[in-house]
């Protein structure tokens, strides 16, 4: 046990990076660590480096062995499944691409026009922005593994009973006609070396990185903001466990934006640290990876408008529940 603490704080929470940014900020840039500028410096120059270690390694890992399953070996898999069988491997594949919303609608394009039943599609375009392997080994590092793993289960069960919802609606007559023309070809697919997985693994590690690294920036930058000048009573007074609106407001906020998990979870820390409750800051997490505007806006050219509001409220309120839950149990969890 003690090991395993040991290895989680070393390699997750990365206290040896901590420490070394506290010595620059009180040695080099002579400021006090508990102090409110030098407390900025801090949470801003350490979540930023451990975040990009992190998210580097993963993705690089998550890529490598993403390359043996490319979409269309991907589609035949699933295609052997039906039922909630199919939504939850459809949910499953989504926690292993680290794609934001709008990423992941190409993919969903693809899978609905290749034949796949739409529920199961749905679980796989719900699952991937909000749950994915990268975002959870983040936020163990962040917080810890009893709510990393919840949140991976919550996400999961949401993408499922979403898509199965869905998919016993029969709404595929709300999918727009031109998806389902030109059905994909059946492409042999060229037998990559293991140096070719590499060379594809590193240039998903650049391709990600570059697409999420100012989302991140910008997190990071107001959960420090958050963190160290707004006062605790004043977000206390507007998002406080107390507040039964706080899981709603929270949730509301948070569609307008856009941003990547990534650069989200240091807000939902730096709330979480201010006496907010989890439920709370992972709610707003949610909203702004799954319910993002310009996400809506994409998908709403491949569905119609009985389709996207039907996808909406299933995961708006799902996401409701989900912080309430959180909240709920939280003590058990922190």
């Amino acid at each position: 046990m003690f090991v395993f603490e040991w290895l989680n704080n070393q390699l997750l929470k990365m206290d040896w990076l901590s420490y070394l940014v506290k010595l620059l900020v009180e040695k080099v840039f002579k400021l006090e660590y508990s102090g409110r500028i030098g407390g900025s410096i801090h949470f801003f120059i350490y979540d930023v480096i451990k975040i990009f270690i992190l998210l580097s390694v993963l993705i690089f890992v998550i890529s490598f062995v993403q390359s043996f399953f490319p979409p269309e070996r991907t589609r035949k898999i699933l295609g052997r499944f039906k039922g909630i069988t199919a939504n939850i491997l459809g949910a499953l594949l989504g926690t292993i691409t680290p794609f934001c919303s709008c990423s992941s609608i190409p993919l969903f394009i693809g899978f609905t026009n290749a034949g796949l039943p739409i529920g199961v599609t749905f679980s796989f375009l719900i699952s991937s922005p909000l749950v994915d392997l990268a975002s959870v080994i983040l936020l163990a590092s962040i917080f810890n593994w009893k709510i990393a793993i919840a949140y991976v289960i919550v996400g999961i069960i949401l993408a499922v009973l979403g898509g199965t919802i869905i998919g016993r609606a029969k709404l595929e007559k709300y999918v727009e006609p031109f998806i389902f023309k030109n059905k994909m070809m059946e492409i042999e697919q060229e037998k990559l070396t293991k140096k070719d997985r590499f060379v594809f693994a590193g240039e998903q590690v650049r391709v990600i990185i570059k697409r999420v690294w100012l989302y991140i920036l910008i997190g990071v930058g107001i959960g420090a903001a958050i963190h160290n000048w707004i006062p605790q009573n004043i977000i206390l007074a507007i998002l406080g466990q107390d507040k039964f609106y706080s899981v709603l407001l929270a949730t509301i906020v948070g569609v307008p934006m856009y941003a990547d998990i990534f650069g989200t979870l240091p807000i939902a820390e730096a709330l979480v640290l201010k006496g907010v409750g989890i439920g709370t800051a992972l709610s707003f997490m949610m909203a702004v990876t799954a319910l993002s505007l310009p996400s809506l806006i994409m998908l709403k050219k491949v569905v119609k408008a009985k389709l996207l509001a039907v996808f909406i409220i299933i995961v708006f309120i799902g996401i409701i529940i989900i912080g309430y839950l959180f909240n709920f149990l939280g003590k058990f969890l922190i």
